[in-house]
C-alpha cells in the first residue's frame, strides 16, 4: 500500500541526503517486508542517473550491476549486494546537472512552436547517391581525423547557441 511509497521516498531522501545509516535502515525494512528486491534495484538504477550523474559516473555502473546480481541469485543473498550500493550512493557526490539539462531540452521541444527545426544538412547521413547530390553530409568534419578542436555547430540553427545546461527562465 501507500507504504511501500513511504518506505521508497524515505530510502531515496536518505541516500540524497548522504545518510549511510538510515539509508541501510530503509533498505532493510523494505527487504525485510517482503518488497521484491528488483524494485529496489530498478529505483536504484534511476537514483544513479538522476541525483548522482556526473559526480560518480561509475554509480550507474553499481547500479546496474546490483540490478544483476539480484537477478542471478536472489533473495535473501542479494540483501548484501543491495546493501553496498545503498551505501555507495549515500556516500557518493550528488548532481543534477544531467537531469537538470535533459529537462531543459524537454521543455524546449514542448514550448516550441511551429514545426520542429530540421536536422541540418552536414549532419544527415548520406548512404545514397540522391542524398549525397541533395548536400546530406556536406562539409562535415569528422572529429576524430582531426588533432586540433573542430569548429562546427551540432544544433539547428534555430537552437544556435543555446545552452541546456544553464538555467532556464520559466
Amino acid at each position: 500500500g501507500e507504504e511501500h511509497y513511504n518506505c521508497i521516498s524515505a530510502l531515496h531522501k536518505s541516500m540524497r541526503g548522504s545518510d549511510e545509516n538510515a539509508s541501510l535502515y530503509w533498505l532493510a525494512r523494505m527487504l525485510e517486508g517482503g518488497e521484491d528486491p528488483l524494485y529496489v534495484a530498478r529505483r536504484l538504477v534511476r537514483f544513479a542517473s538522476e541525483d548522482i550523474g556526473l559526480a560518480d559516473p561509475l554509480a550507474l555502473t553499481q547500479a546496474v550491476a546490483a540490478y544483476q546480481g539480484c537477478h542471478f541469485i536472489g533473495m535473501p543473498e542479494c540483501e548484501v549486494i543491495l546493501a553496498q550500493c545503498v551505501v555507495y550512493f549515500a556516500r557518493a557526490p550528488k548532481s543534477i546537472e544531467v537531469y537538470r539539462a535533459y529537462g531543459n531540452v524537454k521543455e524546449c521541444l514542448r514550448t516550441h512552436t511551429g514545426p520542429l527545426p530540421p536536422v541540418p544538412l552536414h549532419l544527415r547521413n548520406a548512404p545514397t547517391r540522391l542524398m549525397k547530390n541533395l548536400g546530406y553530409g556536406k562539409g562535415y568534419k569528422y572529429n576524430p581525423m582531426y588533432k586540433e578542436s573542430v569548429e562546427q555547430d551540432y544544433l539547428p540553427e534555430e537552437l544556435k547557441g543555446t545552452d541546456f545546461f544553464k538555467e532556464r527562465d520559466t
